[in-house]
This record gives structure tokens, C-alpha cells and sequence, in this order.
């Protein structure tokens, strides 16, 4: 969210959409924690309300309540989606984002079944809950934990797509040579197939719907499982490590209002990324 606030929305400068802004999309201020805390406690009690939909018992015994809980969400949702495309200067920037798509997501179900009434015989329910569920997508906006993760992977993508590659190449390699040890009598009826096989065994998932029957076969599968064992290790080291370097980096949402870069330490007068003088630091402590 730091690089699509900062690069693409575009920070109001002045008036009631600067504060709405602050609030909304700042968390470092009163106002705005107490409204991340109130919108996770709603995203939670929805998708509550939806798994309980699903539950037969349930439905028939609190329908109308859960029509009713499914309405209160929906509204909520709606007021907080105009409230971000009102405080922002490129509201379609926003529409088309991920955190835009979520939210319409949250919101076209109900809409859906009640502008278009044959929705209910065109599509199944079930789709209308799993997009509901996609609400729990929201979480990732207000809790800060989300973004320490969401920057470990984006800084470590790159040694992750080198270590997939080298795994990729493992399995294809040992599939190949399962599909010629044991052949089809045995299962292993394509490479596809084996290759299938091998990562189910590195992966330490073995589902065993596919196992080898000759002495070589098993060999090669024991070496499968010792190696995954460590394969497991590698990627939890390189996330790790970046985790630990996020962690000490900048946690407050200090905004540039030039250059919309964020990140900026509490005590800092200008800009990291370009030079201007910054605004007063607003948060909790100052509020108080």
C-alpha cells in the first residue's frame, strides 16, 4: 500500500480531504488507528456472518438476521469506498488498485442479487460467498504486520524465483528419471505425471496416490524426502532475513506532500526522496 499511496493516488495538499485522507490512509494518528481498528472488527464479524450463512442450521434458524447483518456490512463497506475515492486526487487509480478491487468485491454481491433478481438461478450461492469472503483481502490495508511481510517478499522475490527455478528443475530432472525406472506399470504412466510425484515428495506432502515399487525407485524416493527437508529451509532463511531488516527500517506512514514518499523517520524536516521541507509530524502523541 506505501507504493500506491506514494506513487499513484496522489495526497491532497489541503482542506477536508487532507484529513480524511490522514485518517483513512495514515494510521498514525488517534482518528485514523481507531478507524483501522473499527474497520478489521467489521471485516471480521462479515465474513463470521457469511461462514454462518453457509451452515444450514444457522441459516434456517437467524435468516432474516443474517440478511439483515449482510445489509448494516454492505452499507459500511459503501460509505468507506466513497470516503477513500472522495479523499483522493486519482480516485480511478484507485478503483483499478488491488486494495479497489477488494473493495468492490466486498460490496457487488449483495448490490448484485438486488439489482439483478435472477442472479439467484444464473449463479450459484455459493459464489456470491466466496466473493463476500474476499472482505478478509481488507485486512492486508489495516494491519502493519501485512506490510513488514509484503516487503519481505517483494525485497527477496528475486533469490525466491532463482530458488523455484532450481527446484523446478529438480523435480523435472527426478520425474523424468521415475518415469523411466518405474514406468506405467507402476503409475507412473507420464512425465507429467512423475513430475507430479516428485514434488508432492519434496514437498514432504507424499499423498501417496503414486508410490515406486522397485529397490532403485525407492532409493531415489528417500533422497526425494531427505531433500526436501532441507529445500523447506531455504526459502523460510531468505524471508526471514528480510523480515529482520524491514523491521528495523522506518513504521510510520509520514507522507511527502510533494513526492507522496513515505516512511519518513518522526523526527526528519525534509524529504528522503526529494528534498523538501516536510509538514508538521502529525500522530497520536502529538494529539494529545
Amino acid at each position: 500500500m506505501t507504493y500506491l499511496k506514494a506513487k499513484v493516488l496522489g495526497k491532497p495538499l489541503t482542506g477536508w480531504r487532507l484529513r480524511l485522507y490522514t485518517i483513512i490512509f495514515e494510521a498514525d494518528t488517534h482518528a485514523g488507528r481507531l478507524f483501522d481498528q473499527t474497520l478489521i472488527a467489521v471485516i471480521l464479524a462479515s465474513v463470521a456472518v457469511v461462514i454462518a450463512d453457509s451452515v444450514h442450521d444457522i441459516s434456517n434458524r437467524f435468516h432474516d438476521w443474517l440478511i439483515l447483518a449482510e445489509w448494516f456490512f454492505t452499507l459500511v463497506f459503501t460509505l468507506e469506498y466513497a470516503a477513500r475515492l472522495s479523499c483522493v486526487r486519482h480516485p480511478w487509480r484507485y478503483v483499478f488498485s488491488f486494495y479497489g478491487i477488494v473493495d468492490l468485491l466486498a460490496l457487488l454481491p449483495t448490490y448484485l442479487a438486488l439489482l439483478v433478481p435472477e442472479v439467484a438461478v444464473l449463479i450459484d450461492v455459493r459464489i456470491l460467498r466466496l466473493l463476500r469472503v474476499f472482505r478478509v483481502f481488507k485486512l492486508t490495508a489495516y494491519v502493519s504486520e501485512y506490510h513488514t511481510i509484503g516487503q519481505a517478499l517483494r525485497a527477496s522475490k528475486r533469490k525466491i524465483m532463482v530458488f523455484l527455478t532450481a527446484v523446478l528443475m529438480i523435480v523435472l530432472v527426478i520425474g523424468t528419471l521415475m518415469y523411466v525406472v518405474e514406468g506405467p506399470v507402476n503409475g507412473f504412466t507420464s512425465i507429467p505425471t512423475s513430475v507430479y510425484w516428485a514434488i508432492t515428495t519434496m514437498t514432504t506432502v507424499g499423498f501417496g496416490d503414486i508410490t515406486p515399487k522397485t529397490d532403485f525407485g525407492r532409493l531415489i524416493a528417500s533422497a526425494m524426502m531427505l531433500l526436501g527437508w532441507g529445500t523447506l529451509a531455504v526459502p523460510t532463511g531468505i524471508v526471514t532475513a528480510e523480515m529482520a531488516y524491514a523491521r528495523n527500517a522506518p513504521t510510520t506512514t509520514r507522507t511527502c506532500q510533494e513526492c507522496l514518499t513515505e516512511g519518513h523517520m518522526p523526527d526528519a524536516n525534509f524529504c528522503r526522496h526529494c528534498g523538501v521541507r516536510l509538514p508538521a509530524y502529525a500522530n497520536e502523541t502529538m494529539e494529545k
